[in-house]
């Protein structure tokens, strides 16, 4: 039996996040936790996310969260969700520039206004609701975490602001609102998403499922 932490710092989609994961992995162990030593000690990570920037790296560092979400992303499989995408950039545009964890550099630009899409017609931010998943130009368009997911999958997303990463080698997936974005990066033993997988239905409780067996 694994044990699978859901960093707990306010901000989250915790239950829905928690219950998606007890569902595909029955046999382990999920900890919905702050505590910096269970993180530490977890086989898996998941950092999931909601709000804004300021009050998400706020709420990290009243946790003292800061310092282990760096050293674990560093040590075992780690999976950052919606806002625990955003904040493992170096910083966000958001409430006038956040400075966020630089666990993957880049930064968190919002959505330009007007925004468009091919058809010239007029897009609304924030973007709720489901999109294809496109990871054809992505450099880790194959990453062991899409196994058995089809290319063009919809998933769900919630977001006004989208990641720029400085490398492209990070992109594991990108999706059209307004113009191409990143909305997956991975890099070594880090998967994160700007999507939903714990709203997404079947294909993301697939998502969560290679999650929980992936080594990283």
């Amino acid at each position: 039996m694994q044990r699978i932490a859901v960093i707990d710092y306010g901000m989250g989609n915790l239950r829905s996040v928690s219950k998606a994961v007890e569902h595909v992995a029955p046999n382990d162990s999920v900890l919905v936790t702050s505590n910096a030593d269970i993180i530490k000690e977890a086989d898996r990570i998941i950092c999931p996310g909601q709000g804004a920037a300021a009050d998400c790296m706020k709420a990290l560092h009243d946790h003292q969260l800061v310092s282990v979400i760096k050293e674990v992303t560093q040590s075992r499989p780690f999976f950052g969700i919606c806002m625990g995408l955003q904040v493992l950039l170096t910083r966000s545009d958001e409430n006038a520039g956040v400075d966020c964890l630089d666990v993957l550099p880049g930064e968190v630009k919002r959505f330009s206004a007007p925004l468009t899409n091919s058809a010239n017609q007029r897009l609304k931010v924030p973007h709720m609701g489901w999109s294809p998943v496109n990871r054809d130009k992505a450099a880790q368009g194959e990453h062991p975490m899409w196994a058995g997911i089809d290319n063009n999958t919809r998933f769900y997303f919630a977001h006004s602001y989208y990641c720029v990463p400085v490398d492209n080698q990070h992109v594991a997936a990108y999706a059209d609102y307004g113009h191409s974005i990143a909305v997956a990066l991975a890099h070594k033993n880090v998967f994160a998403c700007q999507f939903h997988p714990e709203k997404s239905s079947a294909s993301g409780l697939k998502l969560l499922e290679n999650f929980v067996r992936w080594n990283g």
